[in-house]
C-alpha cells in the first residue's frame, strides 16, 4: 500500500518539477521578449527625436545659411561664412543619425568593442555578487538605525 502511494508521489513530483521548469522558461523567454520589445521601442523614439530635431534644425541651418551668405556678399566679408562650418558639421550628423546608416556604423562598432576590448567593459571592484548587495545593505541599514 505505501508503495503505491510512494509512487504516485513521486510521479506527481516529477510532473510538478517539469510543468516548473516549463513555466521558468516560459516565463525567462517572455521576459527577453519584452526587453527586446523595450529596447526596439527606445531605439524608435531616439530615431523619430532625431528626424523631429532635423526639421527644425535643417529650417534654422537653412535660414542661417542663406542669411550669413548675403551678408558676406553684401559686406564683402567672408568671416560671416565661418559659422555655417560647425552649423553643417551638426546638420550632416543629425541627417545621418536619422535618415542614414549611423546606428548601423555604431551597432558595428558596439559589436567590435564586446569581440575585442571586454576589459573595457568590466565594472569597477568587478560583478556584482549576492555577498556585496547584502554587505552593502547591511551598512545603509546600520546607517539608518545608528541615527
Amino acid at each position: 500500500m505505501g508503495f503505491i502511494f510512494s509512487k504516485a508521489m513521486n510521479e506527481n513530483m516529477k510532473n510538478q518539477q517539469e510543468f516548473m521548469v516549463t513555466h521558468a522558461d516560459l516565463q525567462l523567454e517572455r521576459q527577453l521578449t519584452l526587453q527586446n520589445e523595450m529596447r526596439e521601442r527606445l531605439m524608435a523614439m531616439q530615431i523619430a527625436w532625431s528626424r523631429e530635431f532635423l526639421k527644425y534644425f535643417g529650417t534654422f541651418f537653412g535660414i542661417a545659411a542663406f542669411s550669413l551668405t548675403s551678408g558676406a556678399i553684401k559686406r564683402k566679408k567672408p568671416a560671416f561664412l565661418v559659422p555655417i562650418v560647425p552649423l553643417g558639421f551638426i546638420f550632416a550628423y543629425q541627417y545621418d543619425l536619422g535618415y542614414g546608416t549611423l546606428l548601423q556604423r555604431m551597432k558595428g562598432e558596439a559589436e567590435n568593442v564586446l569581440d575585442t576590448e571586454k576589459s573595457k567593459l568590466q565594472l569597477p571592484k568587478g560583478t556584482i555578487t549576492f555577498e556585496s548587495l547584502e554587505k552593502a545593505r547591511k551598512e545603509q541599514s546600520q546607517f539608518f538605525t545608528d541615527k
